[in-house]
């Protein structure tokens, strides 16, 4: 059986993500700051498919001994991961020159710091291994900057940047490296506004894609996955 570990599970896309994986019968390791949120889900999971081991732990993903603490341990419970997804992330509406004194670090922090840094500790397994396959989920904002959220396009810009160098470092061992560019997606970011669910992109569609590109023959990758409101960016 194979395993995945994905960060920020609870909610939103991570959540749909980990019910498709959970389907096709992987087991999982899921993080969350939110304790009972994450033991709920656990142990929903466990119940969508009693065939499969799920590991969670509570994690602050923007502090770098819980990130490191938390892939140390889904090896621990769960065994080699062979897929490992950069989902969780944080939205801030502000141009840079408005930020707070800390904007910097908390986007940056848990937008790229937790994908790099579970990038150098599964990394080199894979490569042994020679197969596997890491999704970083980018953002519309990785291509096409929203001068309104300015540091949060800067540091999707990063991710997209380091899925890029992955890529091409994990090419000549057969892992494959997918950036996920979704656009307006209806998560929990869109929870105090008033919306058309018919003009965003759902979280499961975000799973679908994900799934259907795992599942393509060992010797093809999808390099990019690019998604789109039909209507256009909310």
């Amino acid at each position: 059986m194979k395993n995945v570990i994905i960060t920020g599970a609870t909610r939103g896309m991570g959540r749909a993500i980990s019910v498709a994986f959970a389907r096709e019968g992987l087991s999982l390791a899921i993080c969350s700051r939110n304790a009972v949120e994450l033991e709920a889900f656990k142990q929903e999971l466990l119940a969508l498919n009693p065939a499969i081991k799920v590991a969670s732990m509570v994690v602050d993903i923007s502090i770098k001994k819980e990130v490191i603490q938390f892939a140390a341990y889904a090896e621990q419970e769960l065994g080699v991961i062979s897929v490992v997804i950069n989902n969780a992330g944080i939205y801030k509406p502000s141009s840079i020159l408005d930020d707070g004194e800390d904007t910097f670090e908390q986007l940056t922090g848990t937008n790229l710091m937790p994908a790099y840094l579970l990038y150098r500790h599964f990394g080199k397994t894979l490569m042994a291994a020679r197969e596997g396959h890491i999704f970083n989920i980018c953002s519309s904002a990785s291509i096409n900057p929203v001068v309104e959220a300015g540091m949060y396009s800067v540091t999707k810009f990063g991710l997209y940047g380091l899925n890029k160098v992955m890529r091409l470092e994990m090419q000549p061992y057969g892992v494959k490296v997918t950036a996920v560019i979704p656009g307006s997606t209806l998560t929990s970011s869109w929870k105090d506004v008033k919306v058309d669910s018919n003009q965003f992109i759902m979280p499961d569609d975000i799973a679908s894609v994900i799934i259907n590109a795992y599942r393509l023959s060992p010797g093809a990758n999808v390099d990019e996955i690019t998604i789109k409101p039909v209507f256009g960016q909310q």
